[in-house]
């Protein structure tokens, strides 16, 4: 009688839980969410953003008890994404150097030595997999005809910066010093990273460059990457702060997680203060508004002068000033020596000016850059590609888009 008391108990509480995060997602969506004019299939991003919201407060909820961090969770989510099949690739999971990597190749037999694509995922070294980038790397290699390889590289909090990004290099260079052994060109490979995966790319493409060991990479692509954080009030933060799923105060605690490996108050970050004036006056001419083109200031932008500097919080995230993190930040000789660059960039995404910022700072630098800016998306939409009801408009704009670029290599 005690043990069935108590299940009917766990039962209610499970119950409760459930309909308390129902109401919260409701009101979520209602009160804090801005569903942007002009978005495709506007029912399905209220839906995504709820299944998003509802997975983070889970997690959360999960994590207060003790039972595991939220990121496990929300890892364990991703999981349920539907498999899917190709029957036209080989496909086959190994490891680089100690790095374990999912390899695509196209079962057409080649003239010669194809070309090669370095897929990084995005989920801000946090969360995401080589599993749920895999509809996206089936597409490539497919479409394109190319070897494909994508990096399962460790996830903070367990492994914080710069632990991700350092097994992504691993993996890269393994890769490049082998080619000819996986059927790839050595002199005909690009890196493409998505959102975070692209911060990867960017920093990896710089580290490269000095390598004289290696074969030059030919191209790297870049969708909607995250590039630095001295400035959380440019333009696209200010204008897309609650634009579902990369809200602006979400976006500053995952980055935040994911280089220190630990939960912080991002509050005072948010406003500046944890860039020491020198610094803040270096990085100017790189990092501002004023090298943003006039039409994107347009929806409301407002200059904010920064918060007082605070030592204590750069000394917590000074980490974040470094280019493996903020790729924005190396300097000209490096920037450069850059290869051919591919940037997509959304209109309704808080990243949008790390993009744009970058793009000018290749141009100025005489790096050929192509450039696509999707008028009606958001952050992550690409990465729907195959999820059906999940499927936006702007998602397959956005994969066809990089495709052809890598399809004209």
């Amino acid at each position: 009688m005690a043990f069935g008391g108590t299940l009917w108990m766990l039962i209610y509480i499970t119950i409760f839980l459930h309909l308390l995060l129902l109401v919260w997602g409701i009101y979520y969506n209602l009160a804090r969410t801005r569903l942007p004019p002009g978005i495709g299939h506007p029912v399905a991003l209220i839906l995504f953003n709820f299944l998003v919201g509802y997975g983070f407060v889970l997690a959360g909820i999960l994590e207060k008890l003790g039972i595991c961090h939220r990121y496990s969770i929300v890892r364990a989510i991703l999981l349920f994404i539907p498999k899917t099949k190709e029957p036209e690739l080989i496909i086959r999971d190994l490891v680089f150097d100690g790095v374990p990597v999912r390899v695509y190749w196209p079962k057409t037999s080649p003239a010669g030595n194809r070309k090669g694509i370095i897929f990084l995922h995005g989920g801000v070294g946090l969360f995401a997999s080589i599993r749920t980038s895999e509809r996206i790397c089936r597409s490539i290699a497919h479409q394109t005809d190319s070897v494909v390889m994508c990096v399962e590289f460790r996830l903070a909090p367990e492994h914080p910066y710069p632990v991700p990004v350092q097994d992504c290099l691993t993996a890269v260079i393994y890769f490049m010093k082998n080619a000819k052994e996986y059927g790839v060109d050595p002199s005909n490979i690009a890196i493409v990273g998505e959102s975070s995966g692209a911060t990867k790319a960017t920093a990896i493409c710089q580290e490269l460059v000095t390598r004289e060991d290696l074969p030059r990479v030919r191209a790297q692509v870049l969708v909607y990457p995250f590039l630095q954080a001295i400035d959380f009030n440019l333009p696209s933060y200010q204008q897309n702060q609650s634009i579902s799923p990369l809200f602006r105060k979400r976006t500053v605690k995952l980055g935040l997680t994911y280089l220190t490996g630990k939960t912080m108050n991002v509050d005072r970050i948010l406003k500046g203060a944890h860039i020491p004036p020198d610094l803040r006056e270096k990085y100017q001419k790189w990092i501002s508004a004023d090298n943003i083109p006039e039409e994107f200031k347009a929806r409301g932008y407002v200059p904010v002068a920064p918060a007082p500097f605070s030592e204590e919080l750069y000394e917590q995230v000074k980490r974040g000033t470094e280019t493996m993190f903020a790729p924005l930040l190396a300097e000209d000789d490096i920037i450069r020596q850059l290869p051919e660059t591919f940037i997509l960039t959304c209109e309704y995404d808080v990243l949008r000016d790390d993009g744009l910022l970058y793009k000018k700072r290749l141009e100025d630098n005489g790096v050929p850059v192509t450039w696509f800016h999707v008028q009606d998306g958001f952050h992550g939409v690409m990465c729907m590609a195959g999820l059906q009801s999940f499927e936006f408009p702007s998602t397959q704009k956005c994969l066809q888009n990089v495709i052809q670029f890598l399809k004209g290599l």
